[in-house]
């Protein structure tokens, strides 16, 4: 069954635009997420983390700087229009990126949250000379749930799209 583009979401970008820095629910659709979601909202409720809101269109977005993602799957479970579906929780494309200027420890702050925070290791930090430390990302380690994002008091810790990306650390 194909799916059809109305004329509204072509004419208003929609289709292009859908997918391009928002962070969807664990899950969700790479491609389509705009046809298949009916923007009913079950999943805000469904996320014990309270992470998911809407944004300005009505699509349920993640807000990593509010809180983590367990990947529990509870969002994708009460999605009855499938373009939220447990299977995709690996798919997951989304991984940490550091933003130096803002960080604390690479301007001379004695801060290590983000490390502190991340179960999984992804973050270590590198001394520097002058009492800096520079935080070393592990794209391979790191999962994208934004446990460091969510402690960061410099609102350093971005998220960037890796759908396919290389194993690399981020230098």
């Amino acid at each position: 069954m194909s799916q059809q583009t109305s004329r509204r979401a072509f004419l208003s970008a929609r289709i292009l635009r859908q997918d391009s820095d928002a962070i969807r629910p664990p899950g969700a659709a790479v491609l389509g997420f705009g046809e298949l979601c009916t923007k009913c909202g079950d999943c805000v409720p469904a996320c014990p983390e309270g992470i998911i809101t809407v944004d300005a269109d009505g699509f349920p977005v993640v807000e990593l700087n509010t809180g983590s993602c367990t990947f529990c799957g509870a969002c994708a479970r009460s999605c009855a229009a499938d373009a939220l579906v447990v299977e995709r929780l690996s798919d997951w494309p989304w991984r940490a990126a550091i933003e130096g200027a803002a960080c604390l420890s690479i301007r001379g702050v004695s801060c290590r949250l983000c490390q502190d925070s991340c179960d999984h290791g992804a973050i270590r930090f590198r001394l520097q000379l002058g009492g800096r430390a520079e935080p070393k990302l592990d794209l391979d380690t790191c999962t994208g749930c934004g446990a460091c994002a969510h402690v960061c008091p410099a609102d350093a810790v971005t998220f960037e799209r890796h759908a396919n990306y290389q194993s690399e650390e981020i230098q």
